[in-house]
């Protein structure tokens, strides 16, 4: 991967980079599931459903530097459509794990292929419209206007790198053995906090306003 012209970018790209992975890194839906897998069917369950994750993301990443990012915000209807669809399917999974909640009992945790766990992973972040936001904010606060293929290409490979670092690493750390023997031992309290997070993500996309 080529460096990023740092004569074509308006902030330096350590700070970019940083901005980045504190962003993703930070609480939200795609880092509470990574965790809640990886504490409940283990390590290749946690990197499985954070590759679909990863690509979700990369697609919104190519998308915005093709410019789809600006024709929805054009478009105020597609915008609102995603965010409809991202509220409605954090409910969802705010449901489950209420449901788990409510259920409790012991044993292991039910085991999710994992053709479907990547499949939640990609809907979870296609259906985020921070995740619109963000590329597209990324793409117009780092580069210089006009900046070509080469900046806007390498600044994209760059981001979806550390994406991956954290989302990877988040699977990592979870399936760590002590902290899945805790959630094993604790996975009705668990489940019970995932529900509440998961249903207040929801309503905060859906009582978000595009400004």
């Amino acid at each position: 991967m080529k460096p990023v012209a740092s004569a074509e970018m308006l902030i330096p790209l350590w700070a970019v980079l940083l901005g980045w992975m504190v962003m993703g890194g930070s609480p939200g839906p795609a880092t509470l599931a990574i965790s809640g897998t990886s504490m409940r069917q283990g390590r290749l369950a946690g990197l499985t459903l954070a590759a679909g994750i990863v690509v979700g993301s990369a697609s919104w990443g190519i998308m915005a530097a093709l410019g789809f990012s600006a024709v929805m915000m054009a478009h105020v209807w597609l915008f609102e459509t995603v965010r409809y669809l991202g509220a409605a399917y954090l409910f969802y999974l705010a449901i489950k794990s209420l449901r788990a909640a409510w259920r409790g009992g012991a044993g292991a945790a039910p085991q999710v292929p994992h053709n479907r766990l990547f499949a939640k992973g990609l809907l979870l972040h296609l259906t985020n419209p921070k995740a619109i936001l963000g590329w597209g904010a990324v793409f117009s606060v780092a580069l210089v206007p006009g900046s070509g293929p080469l900046a806007v290409w390498g600044l994209f490979s760059t981001l979806i790198c550390a994406s991956m670092t954290v989302f990877f690493g988040y699977a990592l750390l979870f399936s760590w053995g002590p902290i899945a023997r805790g959630y094993s031992r604790a996975r009705r309290g668990f489940e019970l906090v995932f529900g509440l997070l998961f249903g207040a993500a929801s309503f905060q996309i859906l009582t978000a306003r595009l400004t």
